[in-house]
């Protein structure tokens, strides 16, 4: 009980302190307020980076693998021609994977190609994609006006489109709605079945932006521009239970051996990719410049701690006296330590939470495409690495001054 009393009172002693230097103390918590908003700002940046960038490759279909005749990720000193003379993928395999793959929630069929589209004078060069009915099941299409596709017309080609919001109004300008409208692909006529809600712009665009594709049928995609040389990609979504997708992945790569007569011996002539593999790219990258990052913050948080412990040894000096006279009157070494202590970290924690709500302020403010967030993580961390860093500054002018003689103390000037 006795040692509490003594612990808040040297709080209090340290408090006072602070209190009746404001000037003082003001000045000594600037190296760390600039530290620790540097090192907190940094990695809210990271993180609402890698955050929107995860989103924004969950969009394209979560726990989904991309069944293809390219990889993603070319192997080291893999000759590209093995790659070249893969055979395209079919039609008919994707519906000999739709009838006998157990492990998928759902699959569809996909090709795109950039093209224009056009509506009288107006004109606009996009991604058009060919997609068969379940791509909706593998990837978001947020339909604002109009419709999905039917199974009947993904079924039996027909010429009908949905359109980005930048698409919509590049080329209806003038008209809110534009379903029920129809525009010229390759000077074909199609008729407008839906449009899609606007999102903006990305802070990386992995596809292009969503804005500014079209989507039409697979069937009729294919009966128009897959004459030469079509490649289209099969998209498979595992079900949730499936961390990994390592089982889905795992039926795939038999069923498609089997399909193409595959002998145990040979290597697969196809690639299975997975978004996860890009998560873990920018995972490595965004780490990098964390890492970078703190590095360079760090030494503005050193400075701000040498600040804080000139301030401790001169407010030793200072207060050499007043240390004598409390020791002569029973105050024991810890009681003078932990005022000098406190006080450090005080002064520490003052500037850490300036800084902290200095980057708050900054995360209001408009980034663009990019939505800074400060995380009740990013929050903790700077509040632990202020302490430790009153701590370290402080710990040594409170050694000090706790284990200086009385009568020497009392008799200093």
């Amino acid at each position: 009980m006795k040692f509490l009393r003594q612990l808040f009172e040297s709080i209090r002693f340290a408090w006072q302190a602070l209190m009746g230097n404001l000037l003082r103390t003001t000045l000594s918590l600037l190296g760390v307020t600039i530290g620790i908003f540097s090192i907190v700002a940094i990695y809210s940046f990271v993180d609402s980076m890698n955050a929107g960038i995860k989103e924004q490759i969950d969009s394209f279909g979560k726990g989904v693998v991309y069944v293809g005749k390219w990889p993603w990720v070319m192997a080291n000193n893999y000759p590209w021609w093995k790659y070249m003379n893969r055979p395209p993928m079919k039609y008919s395999e994707y519906k000999f994977l739709t009838d006998n793959v157990t492990s998928a929630e759902s699959i569809a069929i996909l090709d795109g190609r950039s093209t224009t589209l056009k509506n009288g004078n107006n004109s606009i060069d996009t991604r058009l994609l060919g997609i068969s009915h379940e791509y909706n099941k593998i990837s978001e299409v947020p339909i604002e006006y109009g419709r999905y596709f039917l199974t009947s017309e993904t079924d039996n080609s027909a010429y009908s489109v949905i359109l980005g919001a930048t698409i919509k109004e590049a080329l209806f300008p003038n008209i809110s709605d534009a379903v029920g409208e129809t525009i010229k692909i390759n000077g074909i006529k199609f008729k407008v079945i839906g449009t899609m809600k606007k999102k903006g712009e990305d802070l990386i665009s992995l596809g292009g932006s969503p804005d500014e594709r079209a989507f039409i049928p697979y069937m009729c995609y294919a009966s128009i521009f897959q004459k030469d040389e079509p490649e289209p990609d099969i998209a498979i979504k595992a079900f949730e239970s499936d961390k990994g997708q390592q089982i889905l992945e795992g039926e795939i790569t038999g069923l498609m051996r089997s399909r193409r007569g595959l002998k145990p011996a040979q290597e697969d002539n196809f690639s299975i990719n997975r978004l996860d593999g890009a998560v873990k790219f920018f995972d490595s990258i965004f780490g990098a410049l964390g890492l970078g990052g703190g590095i360079i913050a760090g030494f503005s948080l050193l400075v701000g701690g040498f600040g804080i412990a000139n301030i401790m040894f001169v407010s030793v000096k200072e207060r050499t006296n007043i240390i004598g006279i409390q020791k002569s009157l029973g105050a024991k070494n810890y009681f003078i330590l932990f005022q000098f202590l406190f006080e450090a970290v005080f002064l520490s924690l003052i500037g850490g939470a300036v800084g902290i709500a200095l980057v708050w302020l900054l995360s209001l403010a408009d980034f663009g495409s990019l939505k800074l967030a400060l995380s009740n993580a990013n929050i903790f961390k700077g509040t632990i690495t202020a302490m430790v860093i009153g701590v370290i500054a402080g710990i040594v002018p409170a050694w000090i001054a706790a284990r200086l003689d009385p009568v020497v103390a009392i008799r200093s000037k």
